[in-house]
Order: structure tokens, then sequence, then C-alpha cells
């Protein structure tokens, strides 16, 4: 049986868009959602859409930054690094995200 491509659920993307920052340093926007891809084994699938609206997101809350580079294949790309106040942000979420998969954990064992 194969496996389905899996819906993002609301609120998710935001931290690992942070996280993937945080553990990979300045992407760009295609490269993030790949690597979010790869880091699923495929079971995510991340439109450009999806991920920009997340970037857009961040950025207007000041927990990412944009700067104009040169891709991998050589083409100008906005590369975004996360920033100081994403990265405190990110430690709340991923505290808060620990606790409700506990919470969701326990109530499955029933």
């Amino acid at each position: 049986m194969g496996k389905t491509k899996s819906e993002i659920l609301q609120g998710t993307l935001d931290l690992m868009v942070l996280k993937t920052l945080h553990a990979m340093g300045p992407l760009h926007g295609y490269g993030m959602a790949r690597r979010i891809e790869q880091i699923s084994e495929e079971v995510l699938e991340l439109n450009q859409g999806t991920i920009y609206a997340s970037l857009v997101r961040l950025l207007q809350k000041g927990w990412i930054t944009a700067a104009w580079g040169t891709s991998e294949n050589n083409r100008k790309a906005r590369f975004y690094s996360i920033t100081a106040r994403g990265l405190r942000q990110l430690r709340e979420q991923t505290e808060n995200w620990e606790r409700i998969a506990g919470v969701i954990g326990r109530v499955l064992q029933l």
C-alpha cells in the first residue's frame, strides 16, 4: 500500500518553516518546501502558494528576514533567515506542540 500525501495541520507549517531555517540556515522558498517534503519522507506536499503564504506571515511578524541572493541554479531568489524573535517563537511553539502531542497520544491510548 502506497503512502498518500497528507494535509498539513493548521498552524504547523509556520513551525516547520522556523525549524527548517534554524537547522539549515538561510534558504529560498522553493528549497525550503523541498526540504520539508524530504524530511517528511514525501508524506507532506507543499505547493508554492502554501509556503509563500507562510513566509509572508512570518515576515510580517518579524520572525524571519529576507534578502535577495543567487540560487544554486544561478537565478535571483529571496533567501529567508530566522530572527532572534523567531527563535523565541520557535522555542515557545515547540514546547506547545510537544505538550499537545503528548495529550493527543494519551487520549488515543484510551
